[in-house]
C-alpha cells in the first residue's frame, strides 16, 4: 500500500473508539475500555496493512484476522463499518437479539470465521490457518490479536510451541499488553520483557512496540513474512487510551460508559477522528484456488463377513481410502498415531497430515483452521485425552465448524492399561455440544462407512472407535445414514428390546443366542448413531416387546446411549433400563472387565430374566 497516510490511519483509530464507546453505551453492556487499547492496532492492520477484498470477506486468498479478546467484539464490528460492510448505525444494535452483531464474535457474521471470546483459543485457530496456508501454496497471511490476559492459558503456549515448530512465518501474533486484566492487574503488567523472552523460548521474532504509535505498528508489520520464524507484536497500550478520565484505571473492565460518560468522551475523541470509507485496501494475489470440491463417490470397501478388525483400525483404513479421493480431507493426532491408526494417512500423505504432539486443546484448534479454510479434518486421540479440549471442541459448536473427532480406545473394554485411559465420559461429552453427531460403529464396515458419512456431513462429527477386534457382520455395501440404526435379531414374541453399540452390540448378540436356546426371543438394534438417535426405529421395536427396552453400553451411565434412548422414549411410555459402569474401574482384561461392570452377555441373559 503507497503513501500511508499515519493522520488518517489516527483519525480511523478515534472513530473505531467512538464506534465502540456508543454501541457500547446503547447495549448498557460491553467492553469498551478493551476495544479503546487495540483501536490502533486494528486502525493500522485494516486501513493501513492487510491485503483483502472488504466486500468479500470469504475469498480464499484474503489475509485472515482472528480477534482472539473476543470481548473487544465492538471494536471488530466498528472496523468493518467504516470498510462499509454494513451501516454504522448498525452498530447501535450490539447485543440486541434481532442482531448479529452479538456480545462475542460469531460466524453468523461473513467477517467472522471462529467464535472467539472464550479467551486462549484464538492462536491454535491462527495456526491451523496458516498451515493450511501453506499446503494450499496461498500467500496469505494469518493476524491474531490476543490480550494479555489470555496468555495465563496454557492453550496459547501449545499453539506457539506448535507455531515454532513449523516455523510458521506467515502468522502474525500481537498481544494487546494493556496491563488490566478483569479484576486485577495481570501477572506481567507491562514487563514486555517477560512475554518476549517466553516467546522466544517457543522460536517466535518477537517485536516490542508503542501500540498506540501507528507508525511505528506500521513499519513492524511490514517486516512480517521476513525469515523463517512466527512473529510476536508485544504492543504496550493503555485500557480506556483516548478517554482521559478512564484511561489506565482499574475497576472499568466490561462496563460500559452511561450516557453523560459517553457524551464526555466522544466529545473528546471527537476533533480528530476520521471516516475510514474512502481508505482504499490492497487486493490479495490472484493465486489459483485450492481445489476443495468434494468428490462423488469414494473406493469401496473389502471386507468380508467373519474378519476380525477393531474399528480403530477401520477408522486408519477409511481415512486412507476416502482420503486418496478427497483433497479436503487432512488430518492431525496428538502422538497417538499408531494407536488411532492416523498413521495410515500419514504415510501416504505427509502434507496433509499435522503431528500436534500431545496438545489437545491446540489440536483442536488446528483442526477448527485447517475447517474454516475448506478442509475436511480428521482430528484423533484417545476418547478419553479429548475431555482436556472440551472447550475448544464446545467452541467449535458455537462456530458451526466442520470438525471431525474421533476418539478411540473407549470404555473398560480397553483392559489392562486402567481407568485414567477409558473414554467413559465421552458420550455424555460430545452429545452436549450444539449440533453436534455422535457415531459409534460395532464393526469395521460400519466404522469406514460411518468416517464417509462425517466427511459428507457439516458440523461438528464424532466417532468413538474401540480397541478390541470384532467380527465383520455387515456386506461392504451397507449403507448407515446419520440418524439411522440396524435391527439385527427380531422376531414376533420377542421380550425386551436390547439397544447397544460398540462393543456391546456383540454381547448383546450373545445373549440373544443364549436366551434363544431357553425359548426366550429379544431383538437387539445397533444404534451406531447415537445422535441424532434413530427414535422411530427403537420405539417400534419397543411398543413390539412390551414398552420395555434394556441398553447396553461401555460408558458410564450419565450421559450415554442409555439416556439419549430414555430421553428420546420416555414420553411415549417406554420403560428404559439402562446397563452401563457404574463405578470407578479397575485394570484387567477386557471380557473381565466386562463381567465385572455388568455389560457382558451374561449380564444381559440376567437382566432379561429379572423383567419377568
Amino acid at each position: 500500500m503507497n503513501d500511508i497516510d499515519i493522520e488518517k490511519l489516527q483519525g480511523i483509530a478515534q472513530q473505531l473508539r467512538i464506534h465502540s464507546i456508543a454501541a457500547t453505551t446503547a447495549a448498557g453492556s460491553g467492553h469498551p475500555t478493551s476495544c479503546c487499547s487495540a483501536a490502533d492496532i486494528v486502525a493500522a492492520l485494516f486501513f493501513g496493512h492487510m491485503r483483502y477484498l472488504p466486500k468479500d470477506p470469504h475469498y480464499y486468498n484474503n489475509d485472515r484476522f482472528i480477534l482472539s479478546k473476543g470481548h473487544a467484539a465492538p471494536l471488530l464490528y466498528a472496523a468493518w463499518a467504516e470498510l462499509g460492510f454494513f451501516p454504522a448505525e448498525e452498530l447501535l444494535k450490539l447485543r440486541q437479539l434481532g442482531s448479529d452483531l452479538e456480545g462475542h464474535p460469531t460466524p453468523r457474521l461473513p467477517f467472522v470465521d471462529v467464535a472467539t471470546g472464550s479467551l486462549g483459543q484464538g492462536l491454535s485457530v491462527g495456526v491451523g490457518m496458516a498451515l493450511c496456508a501453506r499446503l494450499d501454496k496461498l500467500d496469505y497471511k494469518t493476524y491474531v490479536l490476543l490480550g494479555d490476559g489470555e496468555i495465563a492459558e496454557g492453550s496459547v503456549w501449545e499453539a506457539a510451541s506448535l507455531a515454532g515448530v513449523h516455523k510458521l512465518n506467515n502468522l502474525v501474533a500481537i498481544v494487546d499488553v494493556n496491563r488490566l486484566g478483569q479484576s486485577q492487574a495481570t501477572a506481567f503488567g507491562q514487563d514486555l520483557d517477560a512475554y518476549q523472552r517466553r516467546f522466544q523460548a517457543f522460536g517466535w521474532r518477537t517485536e516490542e512496540i508503542d501500540g498506540h504509535d501507528i507508525e511505528e505498528i506500521l513499519e513492524v508489520l511490514a517486516a512480517a513474512g521476513l525469515g523463517d520464524r512466527p512473529l510476536v507484536i508485544l504492543a504496550k497500550t493503555l485500557k480506556g487510551a483516548g478517554i482521559s478520565f478512564i484511561q489506565d484505571k482499574e475497576g472499568w473492565h466490561g462496563k460500559p460508559l452511561n450516557k453523560e460518560e459517553a457524551a464526555m468522551a466522544i466529545a473528546e475523541l471527537q476533533p480528530k477522528a476520521k471516516s475510514g470509507l474512502d481508505v482504499s485496501i490492497e487486493a490479495p494475489s490472484p493465486l489459483p484456488a485450492p481445489n476443495n470440491a468434494a468428490p462423488a463417490t469414494y473406493p469401496p470397501l473389502n471386507y468380508k463377513l467373519g474378519d476380525s478388525a477393531a474399528t480403530r483400525e477401520a477408522f486408519g483404513n477409511a481415512l486412507l481410502r476416502i482420503g486418496e479421493a478427497d483433497p479436503r480431507v487432512v488430518a492431525m493426532d496428538g502422538d497417538t498415531k499408531n494407536s488411532t491408526y492416523s498413521d495410515k494417512f500419514y504415510k501416504k500423505f505427509p502434507e496433509r497430515f499435522t503431528e500436534c504432539f500431545i496438545a489437545e486443546q491446540n489440536m483442536v484448534g488446528v483442526a477448527t483452521g485447517f475447517a474454516v479454510r475448506g478442509k475436511v479434518p480428521f482430528a484423533s486421540t484417545f476418547a478419553c485425552f479429548l475431555t482436556r479440549a472440551y472447550d475448544q471442541i464446545r467452541v467449535a459448536g458455537i462456530s458451526q465448524a466442520n470438525l471431525k473427532l474421533v476418539g478411540s480406545h473407549v470404555g473398560v473394554s480397553i483392559g489392562e492399561d486402567g481407568a485414567t485411559q477409558m473414554g467413559l465420559e465421552d458420550i455424555a461429552m460430545l452429545r452436549a455440544v450444539v449440533g453436534s453427531k455422535v457415531l459409534y460403529p460395532s464393526d469395521a464396515v460400519c466404522a469406514e462407512k460411518l468416517v464417509e458419512q462425517m466427511a459428507q456431513t457439516k458440523g461438528v462429527c464424532f466417532l468413538r472407535t474401540s480397541r478390541p477386534k470384532t467380527p465383520v457382520i455387515y456386506n461392504n455395501d451397507e449403507q448407515f445414514p446419520i440418524g439411522g440404526a440396524k435391527v439385527l435379531r427380531q422376531s414376533s414374541n420377542d421380550k425386551v428390546t436390547v439397544v447397544a453399540a460398540g462393543v456391546t452390540l456383540f454381547e448383546a448378540l450373545k445373549a440373544a443366542d443364549t436366551l434363544k436356546q431357553e425359548g426366550i426371543g429379544i431383538t437387539v438394534i445397533d444404534a451406531y448413531s447415537v445422535k441424532p438417535l434413530a427414535k422411530d426405529v427403537i420405539k417400534s421395536a419397543a411398543q413390539k416387546t412390551q414398552l420395555t427396552v434394556i441398553t447396553v453400553e461401555d460408558h458410564y451411565a450419565e450421559g450415554g446411549l442409555g439416556d439419549a434412548v430414555a430421553g428420546e422414549l420416555s414420553m411415549d411410555g417406554i420403560k428404559v433400563h439402562k446397563m452401563a459402569v457404574t463405578e470407578l474401574p479397575h485394570s484387567g482384561k477386557a471380557e473381565e472387565l466386562l463381567a465385572k461392570y455388568g455389560i457382558d452377555a451374561a449380564a444381559i441373559v440376567k437382566k432379561v430374566k429379572s423383567l419377568g
